[in-house]
C-alpha cells in the first residue's frame, strides 16, 4: 500500500472514528465485465417473462368483453374500464365481508398452525426422545395417505359437527407433514451448544424454545408460514363441502361461484338475461382480487422466504 493510498484512507478513518464505527476499508467498486453484464441482461429477460402474464391478467380485467374478443390480450388496456370489478363486487358487502372470513382463517389458522408444527419438529429434533423414530414414521404414513373424502366429511359433519363453523376452515390443514419434517430438519441443524447454554442458566424447555429457538429460526419459520397461508388463502374446496352459510364463504369460494354462474350463463341459451355477463373479463378481475393480497403479503417476507430456502436446502 502507497503512502498516497495510505493519506487518502486518514480522512475515513477518522470519520469512522467519530461516528464509533468500525473502518472497513478501501470502497471497491464492482467492475461490470461483459459475462456479468450478459448474465444480468438474461435475469432480466427471465423476470420479464415471468412478469409478463401478471400485467396481461391485469390488463386484461381492466378491459372492455368485446376488445379482449376482437384483439386478443395485451399489456395495456384496451378500451379501460371497470366493468368486470364492478360485476364481480355488485354488492360490496358481501366481499368485503368474505375478504374478512378469508383474512381471520389465513391469519389465526398460519399462527396456530406455526406453532403446532414447530413444537411437534423440535420434539423430533430432540434426539434424546424416545418416541422420536415411531413419530416420524407416523408423519411419514399420514403423508402418503389420507383417510378419504367420505369418511372425513362423516366425521366432521356427524362426529365433530364442525359443519358451518371456522373452524372447518382451519383445523384440516393445522399441521402438514411436510413442513413438520422441514421444521424438523432445521431445528437439528442448530448448534445444542446454545440450548445447552440456556438449560445451564436456569431455561425450562418452554423457554428455551419460545426464547431461543424460535428467535433462530425466523427464516424457516417464514418460509413454512408463507407456504401455509397459502394454502389457507386460497382454498374453496374445504368451503365448498362444510359451508352453507353465506356470511361464513371464504373469498375464494365466493369468487369461484361467481365464475360458476358465468360459465353457467354462457353456456346455457335459456339464461338469457345473464348471457352479456363478461366472461373473460370477469375471470381475469376474480384473478387480480384472488391474488393481490398474497402477492402483497409476500413483498413483506420475501427475505426470509429466500433465506429459508437457501439455508433449508444446505443444511436438509
Amino acid at each position: 500500500m502507497t503512502a498516497a493510498s495510505l493519506t487518502d484512507e486518514s480522512p475515513r478513518r477518522r470519520r469512522a472514528a467519530r461516528r464509533g464505527t468500525p473502518y472497513r476499508g478501501p470502497v471497491r467498486k464492482n467492475r461490470f465485465t461483459a459475462g456479468r453484464i450478459a448474465i444480468h441482461g438474461l435475469l432480466a429477460l427471465c423476470s420479464i417473462a415471468f412478469l409478463a402474464p401478471l400485467l396481461m391478467v391485469l390488463s386484461a380485467s381492466f378491459s372492455s368483453e368485446s376488445a379482449i374478443n376482437d384483439k386478443g390480450y395485451s399489456l395495456l388496456p384496451r378500451h379501460f374500464t371497470t366493468f368486470a370489478y364492478r360485476y364481480v363486487a355488485g354488492d360490496p358487502s358481501q366481499i368485503l365481508q368474505a375478504y374478512g372470513v378469508s383474512i381471520l382463517v389465513t391469519v389465526t389458522g398460519t399462527l396456530v398452525s406455526l406453532l403446532v408444527m414447530s413444537m411437534l419438529a423440535y420434539t423430533l429434533a430432540r434426539r434424546d426422545y424416545t418416541l422420536r423414530r415411531p413419530l416420524t414414521l407416523y408423519l411419514i404414513f399420514a403423508m402418503l395417505f389420507n383417510g378419504g373424502l367420505v369418511p372425513t366429511y362423516i366425521l366432521i359433519t356427524q362426529y365433530l359437527h364442525l359443519q358451518n363453523t371456522l373452524f372447518v376452515l382451519i383445523l384440516p390443514y393445522l399441521a402438514s407433514p411436510w413442513f413438520v419434517i422441514l421444521l424438523r430438519t432445521y431445528f437439528a441443524s442448530l448448534p445444542a451448544e446454545i440450548m445447552d447454554a440456556a438449560r445451564i442458566d436456569g431455561a425450562g424447555e418452554l423457554r428455551t424454545f419460545f426464547q431461543v429457538v424460535l428467535p433462530l429460526s425466523t427464516p424457516a419459520l417464514a418460509t413454512v408460514g408463507l407456504f401455509t397461508g397459502l394454502v389457507y388463502w386460497n382454498d374453496w374446496w374445504l368451503g365448498l363441502l362444510y359451508i352453507d352459510n353465506e356470511h361464513l364463504a371464504p373469498v375464494q369460494l365466493f369468487l369461484y361461484r361467481i365464475l360458476s354462474n358465468i360459465d353457467y350463463a354462457a353456456s346455457t341459451p335459456q339464461a338469457g338475461h345473464l348471457v352479456t355477463a363478461p366472461v373473460q373479463t370477469v375471470r381475469m378481475a376474480v384473478a387480480v382480487l384472488a391474488i393481490g393480497p398474497i402477492v402483497i403479503a409476500f413483498g413483506f417476507i420475501q427475505r426470509y422466504l429466500v433465506r429459508g430456502i437457501a439455508i433449508g436446502g444446505l443444511k436438509g
